[in-house]
């Protein structure tokens, strides 16, 4: 039996993404936040919220420098790695990233902006990495982005009543 590395993350963008030009591609790095309330022992609503270091390639990165911005609210579909380095007092450092293969954006008509028009997902087609792309690579840049509604993709089940 194999193994499955897959994460799949709502959230709201904590800051604007870093966009950079490597030789071989461009990849953008941002910060998403999901949050969950629960009850605690004592009966009092609690909010956690986790922070996720989210990388994007390619073609999600020109997605994400295009229209994601802090306080977007974004779905975002990858695999979770963990990059080691060396820390310059000579200890080594781990960061755990999610590697994202598809970003749907998640803002509504009534509550965007006139740069947020577009309304759809970017999905990377999955390909071997370049040479020297160190996070494994996302996929080939597809020629335009894959338009698609993040909850419109399963049936109505009111469709099928028959009063």
């Amino acid at each position: 039996m194999g193994s499955l590395n897959y994460a799949m993350l709502i959230g709201n963008v904590g800051k604007d993404p870093e966009c950079r030009h490597l030789s071989n591609a461009k990849v953008a790095n941002f910060s998403l936040a999901t949050s969950e309330t629960f009850t605690d022992g004592n009966g009092q609503k609690q909010e956690r919220t986790e922070w996720h270091k989210i990388v994007a390639w390619r073609g999600l990165a020109e997605l994400a420098e295009k229209f994601i911005h802090k306080g977007k609210q974004i779905a975002v579909q990858g695999k979770i790695t963990t990059r080691k380095w060396e820390k310059p007092d000579g200890g080594t450092g781990y960061s755990t990233e999610i590697v994202a293969s598809n970003i749907i954006l998640l803002t509504n008509r009534e509550n965007q902006n006139d740069n947020d028009s577009y309304s759809g997902g970017y999905q990377q087609e999955p390909a071997a990495a370049p040479a020297g792309d160190a996070h494994g690579g996302a996929g080939s840049m597809p020629a335009e982005p894959q338009q698609q509604n993040a909850f419109k993709s399963a049936p109505d089940p009111e469709d099928d009543l028959p009063f």
